[in-house]
């Protein structure tokens, strides 16, 4: 009877230790998990190149207009200085489709080449429509990659704060 009574003490005994493996376990998973998705997180900082104004305004700039219903507008400029650019540029600007020759995307390489006279550094500056798709644009800047153009650029214009 003495040895059922010693049983009977030793099961109502507290434990004084604490079991770690299942915790070390869980934290071995959370490691392992934070070590595989850490390099797959992206930040939101991206490398923005700084602009200043430029020293020399350039001689000729050709202004190419992408409208809201897909219609592409031409123009050569003299000089960028002139009231037909700042004209043109405003934001109160009328309809300028008589100023501007309407091309077609297939044309549109082949007359920038003619308005740069074989300049390759005569700047192009594309005017999108805000409701134009970005996929239009992208399409204009690539064919004027491809026919050899060198300096082109895309305006924006700058929110009122």
């Amino acid at each position: 009877m003495a040895a059922l009574a010693h049983r009977s003490r030793s099961k109502r005994r507290t434990m004084n230790e604490i079991n770690m493996v299942p915790f070390i376990d869980v934290m071995l998973v959370l490691l392992i998990i934070f070590m595989v998705t850490a390099p797959l997180i992206s930040t939101s900082v991206i490398d923005v190149p700084s602009v200043g104004k430029a020293a020399n305004a350039p001689d000729q700039v050709i202004r190419v207009e992408l409208r809201a219903d897909h219609r592409i507008f031409i123009r050569s400029l003299d000089t960028p200085n002139s009231s037909a650019v700042k004209q043109a540029t405003s934001a109160k600007a009328q309809d300028l489709s008589t100023e501007f020759e309407e091309v077609s995307k297939s044309s549109l390489a082949d007359k920038t080449l003619q308005f740069q006279n074989g300049n390759g550094n005569t700047p192009v500056v594309i005017f999108g429509d805000k409701a134009l798709a970005y996929e239009e644009v992208i399409k204009v800047l690539d064919l004027l990659q491809k026919a050899g153009v060198q300096r082109v650029g895309l305006s924006v214009q700058l929110m009122n704060d």
